[in-house]
């Protein structure tokens, strides 16, 4: 074995391909190839793209799945604390162990070929998915879809989240370009399911090519919530299942995920069959770090979120709005350089009161100081700091009972605060 430390495997990853990204599947897939691992043909795949909401999404199938007695593989990226949160099953990160013994399959079938660090973790989860053998596999797409890693494998079914403008720079500027590339992970024959509220016409044109079944949210299926402001109606054609828990997951979008997940479940009912005891088992005890998480400390709200794209904080911005506090709301600002910096802080001027901007040290993070000169434009003036540590600190002793601090922008920022406020996965 290469290295005897998760730690050294993943610095080396990261060094190994020249391109932090590098888009295409000849190589993971020759890889595979020579993997010559079982095949995942005993098991049921899920693959999910979308530009907000795929770990959502993945949360919400493990957690009903596991109330209906199926056991899961999930694959999501990126990790918030540890990378072994990535390859899960049955809900729990696999050990340093299974995944290093993975890594040195893989280094070994490779050759000379330059994987980058995301082609690792794709192939190390699909060779221990082969092994293990879940019921179900469970792949969130990493970027895009057409040529993401996970694209590899040839799923079950397809399930797009939404679609907005983000990876401009990978996948279009457009949404039609965009849908395009993520309506990718489509195969012929087989269900896809759309779960956003508006969908790009190339995504129905894709699905009309490869004679994949396309159920669309509003259209196929919908999600009516009830008048007690707990429960909501499923329905599609005339069946309906009614009085559904409104997912835990905080945030009204959350009810269309749910209700794509629903749908997908349905379509696979005959090998999957889920009660709706279990479907009402699973929404009410879903839980995922980072989206839209709450913490408190000394009277005040800490609310950490992952969203770093117009789409999310936008979501996120509606959710402070609907959800006001007695005190001041600061915000806590990372932000990579790739990201639409001015729209995001625009949409989140109402609801922030005090910014404070940290630094991201990464090659694609920017520092405090470029994000401050990033939303001039947008009317808004922080504080800098060049750690989030640093932040936390002087927000500590400013924020008083009744003020919240709202901790979004990139999964940098909300890692480097989960970890200074002690707060772990399960809290």
């Amino acid at each position: 074995m290469r290295f005897h430390s998760l730690e050294d495997w993943l610095s080396w990853q990261e060094s190994l391909n020249p391109k932090t990204i590098d888009l295409g599947l000849e190589r993971v897939a020759e890889v595979w190839r020579r993997l010559r691992p079982p095949d995942l043909s005993s098991s049921t795949v899920i693959s999910i793209a979308g530009t907000n909401g795929k770990g959502s999404t993945v949360a919400m199938f493990e957690a009903v799945l596991a109330a209906a007695g199926y056991t899961t593989g999930s694959y999501t990226s990126p990790h918030l604390l540890r990378y072994n949160e990535r390859i899960r099953l049955n809900g729990q990160p696999l050990t340093d162990a299974r995944i290093m013994d993975a890594f040195a399959a893989i280094d070994e079938a490779r050759e000379d070929l330059p994987l980058t660090y995301f082609e690792f973790g794709t192939l190390a989860a699909l060779y221990l998915f082969a092994a293990d053998k879940p019921d179900v596999v469970l792949l969130e797409v990493g970027l895009g879809g057409r040529l993401d890693a996970v694209n590899i494998i040839d799923a079950d079914l397809a399930m797009i989240t939404s679609i907005a403008l983000d990876h401009q720079d990978w996948l279009g500027d457009d949404l039609e370009t965009i849908g395009r590339e993520k309506a990718g992970i489509f195969r012929k024959g087989q269900p896809a399911v759309f779960c956003g509220r508006e969908m790009p016409r190339s995504v129905a044109e894709q699905a009309s090519r490869l004679g994949a079944p396309l159920y669309c949210n509003g259209r196929d299926f919908q999600a009516r919530p009830n008048a007690d402001g707990v429960t909501w109606n499923w329905r599609t054609g005339g069946r309906v299942i009614p009085n559904l828990p409104l997912p835990s997951l905080p945030g009204a979008h959350q009810l269309h995920n749910a209700a794509g997940v629903v749908m997908a479940l349905s379509l696979l009912e005959q090998t999957l069959p889920v009660e709706p005891a279990a479907l009402q088992q699973g929404l009410q005890s879903v839980r995922l770090p980072g989206r839209l998480q709450i913490l408190e400390r000394n009277g005040v709200q800490w609310l950490l979120d992952v969203s770093h794209n117009p789409h999310a904080v936008a979501r996120l911005a509606q959710y402070l709005s609907a959800h006001p506090v007695p005190g001041h709301s600061y915000a806590l600002l990372g932000m990579l350089k790739d990201k639409d910096v001015e729209q995001v802080v625009t949409l989140m001027r109402s609801p922030i009161q005090h910014w404070h901007l940290a630094g991201i040290p990464d090659p694609r993070g920017l520092s405090a100081t470029e994000l401050a000169q990033r939303i001039v434009a947008a009317g808004v003036q922080g504080k800098l700091h060049e750690r989030v540590a640093d932040a936390l600190e002087e927000i500590d002793r400013t924020a008083k009972k009744g003020d919240r601090v709202v901790v979004f922008g990139s999964f940098h920022t909300v890692t480097d605060a989960l970890a200074a406020l002690g707060a772990g996965n399960g809290d």
